[in-house]
């Protein structure tokens, strides 16, 4: 089977911070991670992860945008 993923990394460098900040942030909002796969985790538990890190980059580059 061909891998039909096309999701192409920007700045491939960025990826080891993205995935501490993941871990980060499944802390915070209390789900359990474990290194490595995740697969079992629940889809709302995974939105929580997900939407709080999108929430904090926005928040971040709004910060940046008011501070220039």
């Amino acid at each position: 089977m061909a891998n039909t993923n096309s999701n192409k990394k920007l700045v491939p460098e960025a990826m080891d911070s993205l995935d501490r900040f993941k871990y980060e942030v499944a802390s915070e909002v209390g789900v359990n991670l474990k290194n490595g796969y995740n697969g079992d985790i629940s889809a709302k538990d995974a939105g929580k992860i997900g939407g709080n890190m999108v929430r904090k980059l926005i928040q971040q580059a709004e910060n940046q945008m008011i501070g220039r």
